[in-house]
């Protein structure tokens, strides 16, 4: 029995290319004007951290803008990185400069779920600011109404079954009474071992992702409750 969803965004709900095309070149595009009137601190750590590491990264502690750049092309799912990403496009949204984008599908499947009582939440790696600003604006218009919790990675990694596993407390329900609906199987296996149920979205440009590993769906109409 499905009490609770928990859906991810980027191939789930919204096309990748949207994230890639459109919400990543508007971050580099404001990167300059940005990071000027910012404090940095947190990144700057993160930096000193991969010198320590053994890495190489451009830039500097005092010159950071390559090494966001640097962060933004190996696709580092990075707290710092994200939370400025999403401080850049709130200023895009808030000019109309960006609209929200999701599948056709999405509208209808929260409406039909949270008419049948689903606790309906979101977990992706871009920022609650990023997640909220994304659905609130959609051509389909402001989807934030069907949802109870938007969650990122400062609850854990997506690929660590502890992240799951705290996100569940907040449900008030077991877990395995939540679905967890992503395209990427790493994190379908993490929340399948902190006990939730699963799904595998298959949409138009998604990677491939292993076989027979979890159900898939292309569709969230698919979903029976």
């Amino acid at each position: 029995m499905i009490r609770g969803i928990l859906l991810d965004i980027e191939g789930t709900t919204t096309r990748i290319a949207f994230v890639y095309d459109v919400l990543f070149p508007y971050a580099r595009r404001h990167l300059d004007t940005y990071v000027r009137d910012t404090d940095l601190a947190d990144l700057r750590r993160e930096y000193e951290e991969d010198v320590r590491a053994g890495n190489t990264p451009p830039g500097s502690p005092e010159e950071l803008v390559p090494y966001i750049h640097w962060l933004m092309d190996i696709d580092r799912k990075s707290t710092a990185l994200k939370r400025i990403q999403g401080e850049i496009w709130r200023e895009g949204f808030q000019k109309g400069e960006l609209q929200g984008e999701v599948f056709e599908d999405v509208r209808p499947a929260l409406e039909r779920w949270h008419s049948s009582g689903i606790d309906i939440r979101i977990f992706s790696s871009g920022s609650v600011l990023a997640q909220r600003l994304l659905f609130s604006t959609t051509a389909a218009g402001d989807l934030t109404k069907y949802f109870n919790g938007f969650f990122d990675t400062t609850t854990g990694a997506k690929n660590d079954p502890a992240s799951y596993q705290r996100i569940g407390q907040t449900f008030a329900i077991a877990n395995n009474q939540i679905l967890f609906i992503s395209d990427v199987t790493r994190e379908l296996d993490a929340a399948r071992a902190a006990g939730m149920q699963t799904r595998l979205c298959v949409r138009p440009g998604n990677p491939p992702q292993p076989a027979n590993t979890h159900l898939r769906i292309i569709n969230l109409a698919e979903i029976e409750l």
